[in-house]
């Protein structure tokens, strides 16, 4: 190649290595756009998380030393558990609804939004409910209903045979836990080497094109919910994070556990997801006694933000 090539060639690889890089965005940028009050960075057990806790207006309980919440100790409580990659924020519409008649309990798990990595590097499912059972203890929470989207959806359906006593009801929001590809019962995740290149280059439009899988109508992703993602998936640490939880996540054979489900369970789906298909229901609502379906058309893998009100007044009714 002549020099002045050579020049251009490495001038236009130096230029796309500058935007392609994508670094880490401080904690103190972050949470001043997406933390609502200092005390919602909760230490639980060996975790710092991030929680939030609210409902009906017009009482007050002691959620964190100093802090009050507007959740009255006697409203029944619900807990929500966001999906792979997502944080609380997904549940903004379910969360403002069902405070109403409810103490609504929402967090981001370690190493999503701003919680920060588990300081054990630890994201095993065994790790993931001593967390929720900390949690509950560290609210004054006896029992609670569960609501857990896709990743959070088999955390919460294993906590509620493993721990039936604490568990009232569950909602399961397109739920993961049945085989599929790149999972094999009782084997880790084979990682591709090429996904730890995210740690380094995570540029938003190709982010934007990975996360378009999850919805069903193009308009529901839009600007400011990409960005969102974007901003909390550079969070120091967040990335790291979620190869670790891909690498440590192990799938056992669901039904034994399914079975032991005694809490009254809604199945909701998106009749258009193509992550989890519906089609998966069918093995749910055969493993767990008296679970019931609703699911929309034209909705893809996050009902909770594309069909928020509709999906909202069914959860509401069941938990009702």
């Amino acid at each position: 190649m002549k020099r002045p090539g050579l020049v251009l060639a490495l001038t236009a690889l130096t230029l796309l290595s500058f935007w392609l890089w994508t670094p880490d965005v401080s904690r103190a940028t972050l949470e001043a756009r997406y933390l609502a009050a200092p005390a919602d960075m909760r230490q639980v057990g060996p975790w710092q998380l991030h929680v939030r806790d609210s409902g009906p207006p017009g009482a007050a309980s002691v959620t964190a030393p100093g802090a009050q919440s507007d959740a009255p100790s006697d409203a029944p409580a619900v807990v929500l558990l966001h999906g792979f990659g997502a944080s609380l924020q997904t549940w903004d519409v379910w969360a403002k609804g069902l405070a109403a008649t409810h103490r609504v309990v929402r967090i981001d798990l370690p190493g999503s939004g701003l919680s920060p990595p588990d300081p054990a590097h630890d994201y095993r499912d065994e790790r993931s409910l001593q967390l929720l059972k900390a949690l509950l203890d560290d609210l004054g929470l006896p029992r609670a209903s569960l609501v857990g989207h896709s990743m959070g959806g088999r955390i919460a359906w294993t906590f509620a045979a493993q721990f039936p006593e604490r568990v009232d009801k569950l909602v399961l929001v397109a739920p993961d836990g049945f085989a599929s590809f790149g999972f094999e019962y009782g084997k880790a995740m084979d990682v591709p080497a090429s996904l730890s290149l995210m740690r380094h280059v995570l540029p938003k439009p190709l982010l934007r094109m990975n996360l378009q899988g999850a919805y069903a109508r193009p308009e529901s992703l839009t600007d400011a919910v990409t960005t969102r993602y974007h901003d909390l998936i550079l969070a120091p640490g967040a990335r790291q994070a979620m190869l670790d939880r891909l690498a440590q996540t192990v799938l056992q054979e669901p039904e034994p556990l399914l079975r032991q489900i005694r809490a009254p369970t809604l199945l909701v789906w998106g009749e258009a997801d193509a992550m989890i298909p519906i089609g998966n229901a069918r093995d749910y609502l055969q493993a767990i006694s008296g679970s019931r379906l609703v699911s929309w058309p034209q909705v893809g893998h996050l009902p909770q933000e594309e069909a928020a009100e509709q999906s909202l007044k069914a959860v509401a009714d069941f938990l009702r």
